[in-house]
């Protein structure tokens, strides 16, 4: 019997509903409307790592280890047959029984990556493209419609931008000899 074995990323992430500035030099000023408070989205994401699909469990509230729950039910229910494996940072919400316990109920094994190196998680990369893509230097006239844009974004990120995905979201990791 042949298992096929599914590698998702998994980490959150903050969007302030409010101007992320972009990168650009003008040689006059330029003003940028800009939302006021701090709502803000927040986003659990698992990131397959061979199709670059995104499942997410969105809120505008927080995230907490209910929100990871949800999401590893999630990802067995639409693969009830694979082998699934979720790589995770050391956020206390993610590494508390509660998660461990639902993921050995779900038969999801975890691996959690070491203290402080977000260059592993693959997700941090696509965090970084969204942001470049919907936020910066953009206005969203209500929480809704940014709340809207995020989901949908990420609900298609692997089909519209797959080429830029296939470079951004590579297997390239510096390594180390071990004798240093």
């Amino acid at each position: 019997m042949n298992h096929l074995v599914k590698v998702y990323f998994c980490d959150g992430v903050h969007l302030i509903y409010g101007y992320e500035g972009g990168k650009y030099w003008c040689k006059k000023r330029v003003s940028i409307r800009s939302a006021y408070g701090r709502k803000r989205v927040n986003c659990l994401g698992f990131l397959d790592a061979v199709s670059h699909k995104v499942e997410t469990v969105m809120n505008d509230t927080y995230l907490n280890s209910d929100s990871v729950c949800e999401g590893v039910k999630n990802l067995r229910q639409q693969n009830p047959d694979e082998w699934l494996y979720v790589i995770l940072d050391n956020a206390a919400y993610q590494r508390c029984k509660k998660v461990k316990n639902c993921a050995a109920e779900l038969n999801i094994n975890l691996i959690y990556l070491p203290p402080y190196s977000p260059n592993l998680n693959l997700i941090e990369r696509l965090w970084k493209f969204l942001r470049s893509k919907i936020l910066a230097n953009k206005y969203y006239d209500s929480f809704r419609s940014f709340f809207t844009q995020v989901h949908n974004f990420l609900s298609v990120v692997h089909l519209n931008f797959s080429d830029s995905l296939n470079s951004l979201l590579s297997f390239n990791f510096q390594c180390f000899d071990s004798n240093y």
